[in-house]
């Protein structure tokens, strides 16, 4: 249903700058929203779209410039857009309540109230599943594993035996959780495995990417602590240690035991070699290559990372190398007709 401007700034603590009085029917990015939609601008970038937007009005922040469009002025306009999307778009979800036929349950397993068992899913001996999680078609659990309370793990997700995931976790498909890790002994000509007999603890509030892997700690725990988002294709090995909300893009790899602090945030593509560690709120860019210790609060980038100032320098002065090195072999050329007259 239609619900007016005045309502939304109320739901996002806003405040109106134009026809509180319009009716507002979805949400839309600024530069292909309709009549009726609301969208928003949280990157300066996007603000030459303001004079041309279908949209009716538009969450900007505070010291945005004035305008003829409608505007919702608040502190965070991309925060406020996520948490009126989530009202706009409340998808029922896709598995039916109770435990689906063709599940496959093991001995002494418990569930909470109001849990969803979607399609084959198969789920090992002596689980905990908290209340309100849901659990999509073709997802495995093994035996021993713990789930909290509103949790949602979706198809063709693995997770194995030992493991405890926290409360309000979510786990995309294809995610595998307590895998073995990469631990072999070199003997003889051949390489020999090492048992991998430890766990991976999620804690609450947790986002795993799809097909993202998590290793099962050698001894002890691989633990992803409180509040983490981890993307899409990510590489997590033995004993690593993520930090509460930290955040870690797509395709980045951390070796075994290395620790990464709070607030973390990584980008794409980031490697990170074992027994290290990344200390709190710093800042890692896209492809870099981590080769020792990242102090706190630090922004490095590159491969090896640095300081992210430096790499730039390093990066700008790469760009001209060329032309330095045709004004080196000139002034080459320049000594060797010098010497010539001398010797003359």
């Amino acid at each position: 249903m239609p619900v007016t401007v005045r309502e939304i700034a109320q739901w996002v603590g806003g405040k109106v700058d134009g026809d509180e009085t319009l009716a507002i029917n979805g949400i839309g990015k600024i530069d292909d929203a309709q009549p009726g939609n609301l969208s928003f601008i949280a990157n300066p970038k996007y603000a030459k779209f303001i004079s041309d937007t279908n949209a009716s009005a538009v969450l900007v922040e505070p010291d945005f410039p004035q305008s003829d469009k409608t505007l919702i002025r608040v502190e965070n306009p991309y925060f406020a857009f996520l948490t009126l999307t989530k009202k706009f778009h409340q998808a029922e979800p896709e598995v039916e309540p109770g435990v689906h036929p063709t599940a496959v349950i093991g001995t002494d397993t418990q569930f909470g109230e109001n849990c969803r068992i979607g399609a084959c899913a198969v789920i090992g001996k002596k689980c905990r599943i908290g209340e309100n999680t849901i659990i999509y078609p073709g997802v495995v659990i093994s035996d021993n594993v713990q789930i909290g309370d509103n949790a949602i793990i979706y198809a063709n997700v693995s997770i194995r035996e030992g493991c405890s995931i926290g409360h309000n976790v979510i786990i995309h498909m294809g995610a595998v959780i307590g895998s073995d890790g990469f631990g072999f002994a070199f003997e003889n000509g051949q390489y020999h495995k090492l048992p991998q007999v430890g766990i991976v603890v999620i804690e609450d509030d947790v986002e795993i990417g799809a097909n993202t892997t998590i290793d099962r700690a050698t001894l002890g725990e691989t633990i992803v602590r409180k509040g983490a988002k981890i993307d899409n294709l990510v590489q997590i090995a033995h004993n690593v240690q993520i930090g509460e909300h930290t955040a870690i893009a797509a395709q980045a790899g951390i070796s075994g035991s290395t620790k990464v602090g709070k607030y973390v945030r990584m980008g794409g593509q980031v490697g990170i070699v074992g027994h290290i560690e990344i200390g709190d709120q710093a800042a890692i860019g896209a492809q870099s290559g981590i080769m020792k210790a990242v102090e706190p609060g630090k922004t490095v980038f590159g491969s090896p990372g640095r300081d992210q100032r430096k790499t730039m320098r390093i990066e700008a002065s790469l760009e001209r190398l060329p032309d330095l090195l045709k004004q080196v072999k000139k002034l080459e050329n320049r000594i060797q007709e010098l010497e010539q007259k001398l010797d003359k």
